[in-house]
């Protein structure tokens, strides 16, 4: 078969997409409208995932686990082939950037969606590709070699030649723990990419994450579609993104636009592509790498310049030029936000479990992409994002203001989410302000993930109020009935919620009169205008305020008007069985064990805050930290093992001793 990627033209008719999730959703919707053919691969942890739903052909890539599948590149050309595809779209991250993959989907006859082989290689690397731009006239950082670094050579950024997503990625500021930290993150990158490779750099305190877009085609012509910003990070993975990039004057734009250009044309590069750059608070830019792929993050792009750059990317697939020597003017700003099944407040944990709503607001200016519905589950052996979020509008303020209040109004019911904090975020003066660098999080953290402004306890009493007009389903227990009514006014009920993921308890207090209506018990100024199961009319202080309740299991979701909140519904008496030993180490989620403290067994001293244990979930590693002093008295973690969430990972016995003794009782 005669391929574009030959420089001849052709028609793609059907189209295998190298990936899953939100990205090959995003690629089968562009391909709909343009009446191609669409074939999805899925392990089988997938297998009733949403872009096998949506695709028209599927073929299974058995297994679970990404190396075992969606990394096989011999399965995935294979997968093409037995489905009729005559082209292959990577999306972004397994193969994207995989330069030996490339060549083998164009050896085997099929169209590859992505810049030449050639590209990828010379990109690939990033000490390679910082050699390659050097000559190219493009900003460079010097690089550090951490063999002769000295104290005025820190701080130190180290990172992984053969990837990104933050993986390998470390910052060193003191001398003495370069050592170890080059080990962990040669480590971390052979894990996560195959290759331990290396390499340090200064780190620029206070940068900002700035990259340009780029679309190229087989006829010379290369376009730089503006500006993102993606400062707002948290692990080094990107969190928010927008375009343009807020704050940066005339002349360093034309520098960026100049230098991604010419990024572009020292590869000979061809269809989408990004070229990032760190610049310093001083309004020095640096290149930090090119990407060769389609990015996450491109729907601020497409939103600004009207564009649908996967439409692009088949354009040029096919040999077709650019519709234009020069790309459309911009218009207005657009956001994104990357909603995560995690938890901020501790750790950035990633969470699993049953997504039971995903509902965001339809509003003109409003996007939302993602790779589930509600009733989908989220898994343990996938990036933990659910969805992007994105938002249009004439101005920054205008954008910021509609995906802050979607978020807000959005139905999330699961697993723990970053919700609350994309919210607070896109609403701190520092971020409305456009004061951004990449340390962002780092400095405020602590108050964006502070319990709420909202008013749980009412939220709590609506949820109450909801059961206690459910009515009894088929086959339950009958209504205990006493008789006829008491002149009397009857005992409250009580119920106790824990608030998710905060852990504040609520009880609440309700009676029932003879209307049928129950009425809140304790609670002045607060009296009810309409109660059904799933939706409750509070009159509080005046103002009526609704709440939406939904039920699933032990949990009940409570979504207000300015806030939603998690509960789990709490016995009146506990279970003394469900109690914890002190000083047991729990799994705090699903993974897999990847290695233990040098020199851990059953009887070793530990000191608080070590590091004993680290589990790899959901694509990042977590530490699990000794809680307090003492002796290591079991150890039930080994490499490779793995674990569910509230496994028992250790114990460990605190040393009396190492208890401060209190002034007062000195």
């Amino acid at each position: 078969m005669t391929t574009a990627n030959d420089g001849a033209r052709m028609t793609i008719t059907t189209l295998l997409v190298a990936n899953r999730g939100e990205i090959a959703c995003r690629i089968f919707r562009t391909c709909r409208d343009l009446g191609i053919t669409t074939v999805a691969v899925y392990s089988d942890a997938d297998a009733d995932a949403l872009h096998v739903r949506e695709a028209d052909l599927a073929v299974r890539l058995p297994g679970a686990a990404p190396a075992d599948t969606y990394l096989r590149g011999d399965l995935v050309v294979a997968a093409a082939l037995a489905a009729g595809a005559d082209a292959v779209h990577p999306g972004y991250g397994f193969l994207s950037e995989n330069a030996a993959f490339a060549a083998a989907v164009q050896d085997a006859g099929l169209v590859w969606v992505g810049p030449p082989v050639k590209a990828v290689e010379l990109m690939a690397s990033k000490t390679r590709a910082k050699e390659l731009m050097a000559g190219a006239g493009v900003p460079l950082l010097a690089p550090v070699d951490p063999a002769t670094a000295g104290e005025d050579d820190l701080p130190l950024l180290l990172k992984a030649a053969a990837g990104g997503g933050g993986r390998g990625m470390r910052i060193v500021r003191e001398l003495g723990s370069l050592p170890a930290e080059l080990l962990a993150a040669a480590a971390e990158a052979a894990s996560a990419f195959g290759d331990g490779e290396v390499f340090a750099e200064p780190y620029v305190e206070r940068g900002r994450h700035v990259e340009v877009q780029v679309m190229a085609d087989a006829h010379g012509t290369v376009w730089a579609l503006g500006t993102r910003d993606c400062s707002l990070q948290r692990r080094h993975q990107k969190v928010i993104e927008e375009a343009p990039a807020p704050g940066l004057d005339d002349a360093l734009r034309t520098r960026l636009h100049d230098a991604a250009v010419a990024a572009a044309r020292a590869v000979d590069y061809r269809g989408a592509g990004t070229v990032e750059f760190l610049v310093s608070a001083e309004g020095r830019p640096y290149f930090l790498e090119m990407n060769t792929r389609l990015q996450v993050e491109h729907p601020v792009t497409e939103a600004v310049f009207g564009l649908d750059l996967v439409a692009l990317q088949l354009r040029v697939a096919e040999g077709e030029p650019l519709p234009a020597p020069e790309p459309p003017q911009p218009s207005g700003h657009a956001v994104e936000a990357r909603l995560y099944a995690e938890d901020p407040a501790r750790d950035w944990q990633p969470q699993t479990g049953a997504l039971y709503a995903l509902q965001v607001p339809d509003a003109p200016g409003l996007r939302l992409d993602t790779g589930y519905t509600g009733g989908d589950t989220i898994g343990v052996h996938y990036d933990p994002m659910i969805a992007k979020v994105i938002a249009h509008a004439p101005t920054r303020t205008e954008a910021l203001r509609l995906l802050a209040r979607a978020l807000e109004r959005a139905r999330i019911h699961g697993p723990v989410t970053n919700r609350d904090l994309l919210v607070r975020s896109l609403r701190h003066p520092d971020f409305a302000a456009a004061r951004l660098d990449t340390g962002f999080y780092d400095r405020h953290l602590a108050g964006l993930t502070a319990p709420g402004a909202g008013d749980p306890g009412t939220a709590a009493l609506a949820a109450a109020l909801a059961e206690a007009v459910r009515p009894v389903p088929a086959g339950g227990p009958a209504p205990i009935r006493f008789g006829a009514w008491r002149n009397v006014p009857s005992q409250p009920q009580r119920k106790r919620y824990r608030g998710e993921p905060d852990g504040t308890e609520h009880e609440v207090a309700y009676r029932t009169p003879r209307t049928g209506v129950p009425e809140p018990y304790e609670a002045p100024g607060t009296r009810v205008l309409a109660a059904t199961p799933d939706r409750v009319t509070l009159e509080v202080d005046g103002v009526a305020r609704n709440f939406a309740v939904k039920a699933e299991r032990d949990r009940v979701y409570v979504d207000a008007a300015d806030a939603s909140y998690t509960f789990t519904a709490l016995p009146r008496f506990t279970d003394p069985a469900t109690h914890t030993a002190p000083g047991s180490l729990l799994a705090p989620m699903p993974g897999t064990v990847v290695r233990l403290a040098e020199g851990l067994t059953a009887g070793a001293p530990v000191e608080a805050g070590q590091p004993l244990i680290w589990l790899e979930a959901m694509k990042m590693e977590h530490r699990i930290l000794a809680p307090a002093s003492g002796t290591l008295t079991a150890l039930h973690a080994a490499p490779g093992h793995q674990v569910e969430v509230g496994a028992l990972l250790a114990v460990v016995q605190e040393d009396p001793a190492a208890i401060p003794v209190p002034e007062e009782t000195a």
